[in-house]
């Protein structure tokens, strides 16, 4: 944490950014087509339609985060550089993806597990 305050406010905000980023690529993405294609089913048109606009919807925002935290990555990498530091390479983005995809997963897991009315064991079930 000391080494990340040190590094400046030029990096703390290029992460922050990542971290929105990659957030919005696990989570925010598919839970904003997925209402759209709720809608799409809503107004009319068929379940295939709604299905092609979330795929369609869903790998086109993807791709477009995907390159957005490609040019944050690069962006960290300059300011390291440009401080005298080593080259970091992609590290930090690969760091920030690989721990929001798992407080995804976990918050994911919890909401389904606790909150969703799901169960793991399928209830009712006589031996």
């Amino acid at each position: 944490m000391r080494r990340l305050l040190r590094a400046g406010g030029d990096v703390l905000v290029t992460l922050a950014i990542m971290v929105l980023g990659s957030v919005g690529l696990w989570v925010g993405a598919p839970l904003l087509w997925l209402w759209i294609g709720s809608q799409v089913q809503g107004a009319g048109a068929s379940l295939g339609a709604a299905l092609a606009v979330i795929a369609a919807g869903v790998l086109c925002t993807i791709w477009l985060l995907a390159r957005l935290l490609a040019l944050l990555s690069m962006r960290h990498r300059a300011i390291r550089i440009a401080g005298g530091r080593p080259d970091p390479g992609h590290r930090m983005l690969e760091r920030v993806l690989v721990l929001t995809a798992a407080v995804a997963v976990v918050v994911f897991g919890v909401w389904f597990l606790l909150f969703a009315g799901a169960s793991p064991v399928p209830l009712g079930i006589s031996l």
